[in-house]
């Protein structure tokens, strides 16, 4: 009887490991995430809802319209950063994601000061970012206690300061713990959340201007500018429209999320800029519809900063909301119902900023480019994530939150630290990009072309200029409960990261550290 020939089954590598493979890296993640799911947690990072405790201080900066056409023009400028962003994600489908672009777009010559800055940058911003998060979600839950309870004119609660603080801490550890589960189940959640932001985003846009109708007529939204120099004291009108342009620099960034899960995705070299690209178009498109529906249902400008409203005059969009539910209702249950909503919001994007955060200190750590980096690099043995980077990030923004016990401005200074920190880590890979020698760029199924230049050159000159405004005081006079801290966290910051790097970093840190012979 012959015998049967047996054949071995030839399995095809994923495209983004063997990519992965080619730049010197062994797979180590699991590598199970869809394009979904990285879309779902790209998009919980960007959520839409992000900017509601702006919304109050950049219509007073210089009124509506240029709130409304400020969220337009930043939009534009985003997808330069974006389709920037997303070549280089196509050639280099690595956690590391911007700074390991930065260290090989940069050359051998200046790739680890390009990567050591990069890298360092991304860590404050996305940090910082989580504890944005952690504020914001502590401030919406603040107003739904306050309005479950009786308002602010019944005798509702208002949670002082040391009990605003113990809801950060808890949001932030409630996070952690989550992420240190295996990423299927932070992927789940981020699903979740994209549903959560679809189905409620549409309810709170369309159906907050139906509830509060009459609205404001379109004149009024679109074209009225006022400023309030009584209130900010800012006399200058282009510092104002300057400033009320913030809210939407701080709503569109956030999608390098996709890039720093790249290693955990299939298909990485493809899905990878289609997650950033297409969470910026949605994105964008909710964001607008949502402030356009705040606008719209504003019933008394005056009145929603009142310190005696019913919330306090603690959050703006809280008060537009419940004004436009009692004033149909006499009730502000409806308004509790938005408030939670959003609050869910701010909840996932917490989550998924820790994800994003834990991803790069865990990359840097890997490369030996953070204190203690063997205690940082280690991987869950079941669950396969970066569990003590995880809780370091955990810990960082707890500690970060300690002022909110004696500083009413700790937001504003975490809002422009993170903003430098994560929208700056963007220019270091595409300034790289900009001036290296085409030929030496590899490019990856998403390639712009010749359009690839100029592309990088607006989205950097973008970039420099988002964060220089983010610098700038957001009040006056100058007194230390209206001082913008970001200057000074932000120097002292980078003078002992280049310190560091001076002294004895650039002695012994490469960039990124291969674990395979290519």
């Amino acid at each position: 009887m012959a015998s049967r020939e047996v054949h071995p089954i030839a399995i095809e590598m994923d495209s983004g490991e063997k990519r992965l493979n080619e730049l010197g890296y062994k797979q180590e993640l699991r590598r199970e995430m869809s394009l979904f799911k990285t879309f779902a947690i790209t998009f919980s990072t960007m959520a839409f809802f992000v900017g509601t405790p702006l919304y109050g201080p950049s219509l007073l900066y210089a009124g509506p319209a240029s709130l409304i056409w400020g969220y337009v023009a930043v939009t534009f400028f985003t997808w330069f950063v974006g389709c920037a962003m997303a070549e280089i994600c196509s050639s280099f489908p690595t956690t590391g994601s911007l700074y390991f672009w930065a260290a090989h777009l940069a050359g051998p010559r200046w790739g680890p000061f390009a990567s050591w800055c990069c890298a360092w940058l991304e860590i404050i911003g996305l940090v910082s970012g989580i504890g944005i998060q952690a504020y914001s979600g502590a401030q919406a839950l603040q107003m739904i206690i306050l309005l479950s309870t009786g308002t602010n004119k019944g005798g509702g609660y208002f949670a002082p300061q040391s009990v605003f603080l113990l809801i950060y801490i808890c949001l932030t550890i409630i996070w952690a713990v989550l992420n240190s589960f295996a990423l299927q189940v932070v992927a789940f959640l981020n699903i979740i959340s994209v549903w959560w932001q679809v189905i409620g985003g549409l309810i709170v846009i369309i159906g907050l201007p139906l509830i509060a109708s009459p609205t404001q007529s379109a004149s009024y939204v679109f074209t009225h500018f006022e400023t309030s120099p009584e209130s900010t004291g800012i006399h200058s009108k282009p510092y104002a429209v300057i400033l009320s342009v913030l809210l939407s620099q701080y709503c569109l960034y956030g999608y390098d999320t996709a890039a720093h899960l790249t290693e955990e995705t299939k298909g990485a070299d493809r899905t990878g800029p289609l997650a950033i690209l297409s969470s910026i178009g949605i994105i964008s498109a909710f964001g607008w519809a949502y402030l356009l529906a705040l606008t719209f249902s504003i019933q008394d400008p005056a009145y929603l900063y009142d310190p005696n409203n019913e919330t306090a005059g603690a959050l703006v969009p809280a008060q537009i909301i419940y004004d436009a539910f009692y004033r149909r209702y006499h009730s502000g249950t409806g308004a509790i119902i938005f408030l939670c909503i959003i609050w869910g919001t701010f909840f996932f994007c917490g989550l998924a900023v820790v994800t994003s955060a834990a991803r790069v200190v865990y990359a840097l750590s890997r490369d030996g480019g953070v204190p203690f980096s063997r205690i940082w690099i280690k991987i869950h043995p079941k669950h396969k994530v970066p569990i003590n980077a995880v809780w370091l990030c955990a810990v960082i923004t707890i500690i970060m939150g300690l002022p909110i016990l004696k500083l009413n401005v700790v937001y504003t200074a975490i809002i422009s630290i993170s903003t430098i920190g994560w929208v700056g880590g963007y220019a270091v890979p595409i300034f790289a990009r900009l001036v290296m020698d085409e030929k030496k760029f590899k490019p990856g199924p998403f390639y712009l072309g010749r359009a690839s230049r100029p592309v990088c050159l607006i989205a950097f000159l973008y970039i420099c200029y988002t964060c220089s405004v983010f610098l700038l005081p957001t009040f006056y006079p100058l007194k230390w409960d209206t001082f913008n801290y970001a200057p000074v966290a932000v120097s002292a910051a980078l003078t002992l990261i280049m310190l560091w790097w001076v002294l004895d970093a650039r002695k012994w840190f490469k960039g990124p550290v291969k674990n395979i012979d290519v």
